[in-house]
């Protein structure tokens, strides 16, 4: 591989980036953190990679990325030796339901209704503010020890999503699910409106939550609440995510859609597709709904590990990635891929398209890797905040390291992240310049306490879930 030097010192902030003078080279510049000694993949424009790299962090912003000689010009009262670790953008997973982490491992009996027969009975049953807040926790703890720095979510309670979130320490764009029939936090349909509108107005300034709307399908949710939440979001400048393109009978399940449109059509048909929208899955998408998607600047996130445990196909993802859509990578819930990882979601990526096209030279591990850190930002719109190792992001930061056997040998980086990496690899990870996860230990979380409410939480759910399994298992698939 070849391997380009890069050194971008706090010279280049006064050039606009932030207002960090450049140290006198009599003294030191004081910072907030230092990482030393790492390979340093910055994941920028030009894919610079530095061997012996350091970054330099003042409170939650990098102010310098470069080799060993920053250290002359920087100090810091912590600094953190990478002992040669891949040091990298924290990655991000663009789509899940965190949540649902409580009922991971339930309903895999081979149901073929899963999601009306099993996932919805199981959620009006057993969903509490207090199960969302410890699931998050839970799930939160897991995201960050796999490095994961910033996820996206659809779910409800968002707000007690949020402050278990933010306990932990990580970035999140949280959407609040909106739907047509009652549910946990919205008695009435389309309740999630309204809540989803209060959670963003209180949660619009915060550092690491990004509030949302999340109108759940084209098939759950009207024409006229679309284009309510459409309206809404612009007012409020806030993100819309939604599954889109999930099950190959969506537009004939669209009510009104007497043209039988696609659902990436239907949604420019109503006047909502746009720079906003985050549509989950894509799998089946035609080229007009990709031109449709890039034309509008929505984006997409690609789940392939939960694709192809539920059966539902194979995302166009080489074809969306090489036409220059905003394509991030992630897991979907932790009931359909029972991951919030991103781990073994690199290699689905790659190893998937190179099937689907029988071709082993597309989705090498550089591009990969791309997809799962600034692809992801730009699949959330946050590319000029986080997803790349540059002078003046936030300081999202994970150091994997590289001495356990299966990361040995590591001639490419790229490749050694794709196909031998694990979560247990992650040795530390820094959200908006503060340490969450250092030599594997949690810092923010009583982890006894955490597993205890998850071990009471199991107790109640185990024996409802054991009988709703006998009576969903019965139920044929609306989908098929």
């Amino acid at each position: 591989m070849k391997t380009r030097i890069s050194i971008i010192t706090s010279a280049l902030l006064l050039a606009g980036c932030s207002t960090v003078a450049e140290p006198q080279a009599e003294s030191q510049y004081n910072a907030s953190l230092i990482i030393t000694n790492g390979q340093v993949l910055t994941i920028n424009d030009e894919k610079d990679v530095i061997e012996n790299g350091v970054i330099v962090i003042e409170n939650d912003t990098i102010v310098a990325v470069g080799d060993a000689s920053l250290l002359s010009r920087y100090q810091a009262p912590k600094v953190i030796d990478a002992e040669d670790g891949i040091v990298m953008p924290g990655m991000i997973n663009t789509h899940n339901h965190l949540p649902m982490i409580a009922f991971r491992g339930l309903g895999e009996e081979g149901i073929e209704n899963r999601l009306f027969a099993y996932f919805f009975p199981l959620e009006k049953e057993k969903l509490s503010r207090d199960l969302i807040y410890q699931a998050t926790k839970l799930g939160a703890v897991d995201l960050a020890q796999s490095g994961v720095t910033t996820y996206a979510d659809m779910y409800y309670h968002v707000d007690d999503m949020a402050r278990a979130t933010k306990e932990v320490g990580l970035r999140a764009v949280l959407g609040e699910t909106v739907i047509k029939f009652p549910v946990v936090d919205a008695p009435e349909p389309y309740g999630g409106i309204e809540y989803a509108t209060q959670f963003i107005e209180e949660y619009q300034n915060d550092p690491l939550i990004t509030p949302a709307f999340a109108p759940h399908a084209v098939y759950t949710v009207s024409k006229e609440k679309l284009q309510e939440i459409n309206r809404l979001s612009a007012k409020l400048d806030a993100p819309v995510l939604i599954h889109v393109a999930e099950f190959g009978n969506e537009a004939e399940r669209i009510e009104g859609n007497d043209q039988q449109l696609s659902p990436v059509a239907w949604l420019k048909e109503i006047g909502v597709l746009d720079n906003r929208m985050v549509l989950a899955h894509g799998i089946h998408l035609d080229q007009n709904d990709i031109d449709l998607i890039k034309e509008a600047g929505a984006s997409v996130a690609h789940n392939p590990m939960a694709n192809a445990k539920g059966a539902t196909g194979i995302a166009p993802a080489w074809e969306m990635y090489r036409q220059g859509l905003r394509l991030g990578l992630g897991t979907d819930g932790p009931m359909s891929s029972n991951q919030v990882d991103l781990w073994r979601t690199l290699s689905y990526t790659a190893n998937m398209q190179r099937l689907k096209h029988n071709d082993r030279t597309i989705m090498i591990p550089e591009q990969v890797i791309e997809l799962s850190t600034i692809g992801g930002a730009r699949a959330l719109h946050m590319e000029d905040q986080i997803g790349s190792l540059e002078v003046g992001k936030k300081a999202d930061i994970i150091i994997i390291e590289t001495q356990s056997p299966n990361m040995m040998p590591n001639y490419n980086p790229y490749a050694t992240l794709v196909y031998q990496a694990n979560p247990g690899n992650v040795s530390t990870t820094i959200v908006n310049g503060d340490i969450v996860m250092e030599q594997r230990e949690i810092k923010n979380i009583d982890m006894a306490e955490m597993q205890q409410a998850v071990r009471t939480i199991e107790a109640d759910i185990a024996e409802f879930a054991k009988e709703l399994s006998k009576k969903a298992i019965k139920s044929k698939s609306l989908m098929n």
